[in-house]
């Protein structure tokens, strides 16, 4: 069986009430969800509220109505991108982002339709809140920020770059596609006017499944227009929330998955399940530290982390070292890139990439000692 240590990508496995649920809604209930429709249609759509409340308790929004159920993060973000900026705007991001945040951002302003300002971590992967301060300008109308780094793990002071871009009515997106479900997220406390994060990593849902929430003072357009199972009468979007931003139909058995991946991690607790997986990563960087001859990258506070760690072997190639880990040892790590090519340009491991570990709430010290074993085998 393999030793799976790639949560940080999608989490594996997931609980069993997940698989559970998925199960049961996919035998009795998976019908098209509608507001007026016959009894399956009806407990479709209740699963859909369900899943909106669930969010909107775990990360304290303002109402549940305001979570716009997504494909996945990178849906949730081009949404608030491309619904939210427009022609002449300016946009601060750091060089912590994953592809999804900035591809979009770095297309926006190849074609001159907006100012863009990528702030720089510090050497242990920290965005400083005055550096971010420092670059706005009177036409800056958002700073989207990365709560924590899938490279380094470093988690980012989210609340004090919130407070800072309200008392300047700029509007703050936050990508928690690493921390949902891992740290508290409070969408009050930390002035988050948008927060995107994926269902299928630490809220335990399938793939495919996502939300973005748009707080009461974002003016936003529909990136997506269509079918909303209500008012058909309507000739563009309804203005009601959540359907003006959810044309289509939803994954409706994803989202089913994803609710009671949320009673799950609920029940469990998130200082539980933060707690487990970064004494894990800090097992294995000791051990890291035994063998020699291997780089690790971040902070190492583990309080201000989340369970992912990144290293490079002086030896041995980060894909070469990920290939010989499946092939041979049967353990599934993720090397590379990690579609965040600015972070490994500024922590020095460009083009190459790292080894990034990331173990979940099912990972044992078994699997980390596994994986150590295998490095000093290899790298013998």
């Amino acid at each position: 069986m393999t030793t799976y240590l790639d949560n940080a990508a999608t989490s594996f496995p997931k609980p069993e009430a997940v698989y559970q649920a998925l199960d049961k809604f996919a035998r009795t209930d998976m019908a098209n969800p509608g507001r007026a429709g016959h009894k399956m249609a009806l407990a479709a759509e209740h699963v859909l509220d369900d899943g909106r409340h669930r969010l909107n308790q775990l990360v304290n929004g303002k109402a549940s109505e305001r979570f716009i159920l997504t494909l996945n993060c990178t849906d949730a973000l081009n949404m608030a991108f491309k619904g939210v900026i427009q022609a002449g705007d300016h946009v601060i991001t750091s060089d912590l982002e994953h592809n999804s945040v900035s591809r979009p951002l770095r297309a926006m302003e190849l074609a001159g339709h907006i100012s863009l300002t990528r702030v720089k971590a510090d050497g242990g992967g920290t965005i400083n809140p005055d550096d971010i301060q420092a670059a706005i300008t009177p036409k800056t109308k958002l700073i989207a920020i990365t709560h924590a780094s899938n490279v380094t793990g470093t988690i980012q002071p989210v609340a004090d770059i919130g407070r800072l871009a309200r008392e300047r009515d700029v509007l703050f997106l936050v990508d928690c596609a690493q921390t949902i479900g891992v740290v508290p997220v409070d969408i009050q406390a930390m002035f988050i006017d948008l927060l995107a994060f994926p269902g299928h990593k630490g809220l335990f849902g399938p793939t495919g499944t996502g939300a973005l929430y748009v707080s009461p003072r974002v003016k936003i357009s529909p990136w997506r227009e269509g079918g909303t199972g209500g008012d058909s009468s309507s000739e563009t979007q309804p203005k009601e929330f959540p359907y003006f931003l959810e044309g289509g139909t939803p994954n409706v058995l994803g989202v089913a998955g994803m609710s009671a991946g949320i009673q799950w991690l609920t029940a469990e607790g998130l200082g539980k399940i933060h707690k487990h997986e970064v004494e894990l990563t800090e097992r294995l960087w000791n051990q890291l530290d035994e063998i020699g001859g291997i780089d690790v990258f971040g902070h190492r506070d583990f309080s201000k982390r989340v369970g992912t760690l990144s290293f490079r072997s002086e030896a041995l190639a980060a894909t070469e070292l990920g290939g010989i880990l499946d092939q041979a040892f049967d353990i599934a790590i993720r090397p590379g890139l990690h579609c965040a090519p600015y972070v490994h340009k500024a922590i020095g491991t460009f083009p190459e990439g790292t080894v990034r570990v990331s173990p979940g709430p099912f990972s044992t010290t078994e699997d980390i000692d596994k994986l150590t074993g295998a490095l000093k085998e290899i790298l013998s």
